[in-house]
């Protein structure tokens, strides 16, 4: 039989049972793909087990948490062309793996397929399914699906060789809406990006998952990418009305505070987009 040409790779951090049942589905797989597991210094034991109970995979113990940036120590350890993301409370349906796999072989500037997300054991369509699907960015007769500018990082497969070119996930947004610097910076080295809703994959929700502060997260990373790609003015104005937000609600002035921290690290690494891919932006934020 022969090998599969994508590794499956999984951050987590403290979700032992969610990972356990996770790697499960994925070792069951018709595919067969290599699955790595990247611990963020879990202190539930999380390493642990999946060296005694799942043993075929590849596993790296982190002694801190990196956030969504442990993927790439994943991606770097692969070495298949491919490598497709789950979370530890996500797999793939059988034969995704696969249907992406001949895509990305027949397009070879597809760097990304963003995947359909059907959730629960209804298997619900994710909401993000149909604003991706719905993208206003100008169809692509030559890619395998609809041009897109974000995915959901645990429904995507990646060709490796982009991720690397790209840098991966940026270690400054740590975690919460990572997905769309990267979308930037791939299409920024000339890769395509698409939403193929026939590749699916599986996300049964965790309850251990938390909720609280992540709104702040995802305001406080949206605008540390604006202030790494976008126009100066651009990030200025998403700054000033969080600024106003905070005088009133709590997650803003949360959000604020973690901005302003890593402001300057931001403005060190700033490189503004192409002029071709800050229209494309601008078209997605006006939509």
């Amino acid at each position: 039989m022969t090998a599969d040409p994508t590794t499956i790779v999984i951050a987590t951090r403290d979700r032992r049972r969610e990972l356990a049942r996770t790697l499960e589905h994925l070792l069951a797989l018709p595919e067969r793909p290599r699955v790595t597991v990247v611990d963020n210094g879990s202190r539930d034991g999380t390493a642990d087990l999946v060296a005694r109970r799942f043993p075929g995979v590849d596993l790296i113990r982190l002694g801190r948490n990196h956030g969504s940036a442990a993927r790439n120590l994943g991606v770097r350890a692969a070495r298949t062309p491919y490598v497709a993301f789950s979370d530890d409370d996500s797999w793939w349906e059988p034969g995704a793996l696969r249907r992406a796999a001949d895509l990305l072989d027949a397009h070879p500037r597809l760097a990304l397929i963003s995947a359909a997300t059907l959730v629960g054991p209804g298997r619900d369509p994710d909401p993000l399914n149909a604003v991706l699907a719905g993208s206003p960015l100008p169809a692509r007769p030559e890619l395998p699906g609809t041009p897109v500018l974000g995915f959901l990082a645990c429904a995507s497969i990646v060709r490796r060789e982009a991720f690397l070119q790209a840098r991966g996930f940026h270690p400054l947004l740590f975690f919460a809406g990572e997905e769309t610097l990267l979308a930037l910076d791939l299409r920024t080295h000339g890769w395509e990006l698409c939403h193929v809703p026939s590749v699916r994959a599986l996300h049964h929700p965790s309850t251990s998952r938390p909720s609280r502060g992540r709104l702040a997260l995802e305001q406080r990373n949206a605008l540390l990418t604006a202030w790494l790609r976008r126009p100066l003015r651009t990030a200025a104005r998403g700054t000033a009305r969080l600024a106003a937000a905070a005088l009133h609600d709590p997650e803003a002035r949360t959000a604020l505070a973690g901005l302003l921290r890593r402001l300057p690290a931001a403005l060190r690494e700033r490189r503004p987009l192409p002029a071709h891919l800050e229209d494309q932006a601008r078209l997605l934020e006006n939509r």
